[in-house]
């Protein structure tokens, strides 16, 4: 379904840490509308892994593995351009909204994401004191749309 690497002793590592917060919106009985704060979701993951002897490969990688396939899958509009980038873009909603109701409980209509991408700064020279290679420092931000959940959540 998705990607796997298997190169052993040629990683490919990357060039960017990302953070990956979500929000959710909910209408209350007298029909006004409720937007929660941001809920850092790849905080929640860093901890897990960190107080964890042994930590899953699904607890490291499933929400920046998700993300990395939907980067791949969708333009910068966010807009699906096969059956494959639909798939995924659900892949990631259901993490996302998985993630938020485990953390927050309660009930939620929709979710958006937001992610926060810091390049990572090339490694200095062997022996040298500047960076092997100029890279990019300034943090990008990539606010996704509304996406609407079944009922998600529990009272």
């Amino acid at each position: 379904m998705f990607e796997q690497n298997w190169r052993l002793f040629a990683p490919n590592p990357q060039s960017v840490n990302r953070q990956i917060s979500a929000r959710i919106k909910k209408t209350a009985p007298d029909g006004t509308v409720q937007v929660s704060g941001w809920i850092d979701l790849t905080a929640a993951d860093n901890s897990a892994v960190r107080h964890n002897v042994f930590p899953s490969h699904t607890a490291q990688n499933m929400l920046r593995q998700a993300w990395n396939s939907y980067l791949k899958t969708h333009g910068g509009d966010n807009q699906p351009r096969s059956e494959r980038a639909l798939m995924i873009e659900k892949y990631l909603r259901n993490i996302a909204a998985d993630r938020v109701a485990a953390q927050r409980g309660g009930t939620f209509d929709s979710i958006q994401l937001r992610v926060i991408s810091r390049p990572i700064p090339a490694p200095r020279e062997a022996g040298g004191s500047r960076p092997a290679a100029a890279a990019p420092t300034r943090a990008e931000t990539r606010q996704l749309p509304w996406w609407k959940v079944a009922s998600h959540g529990t009272n």
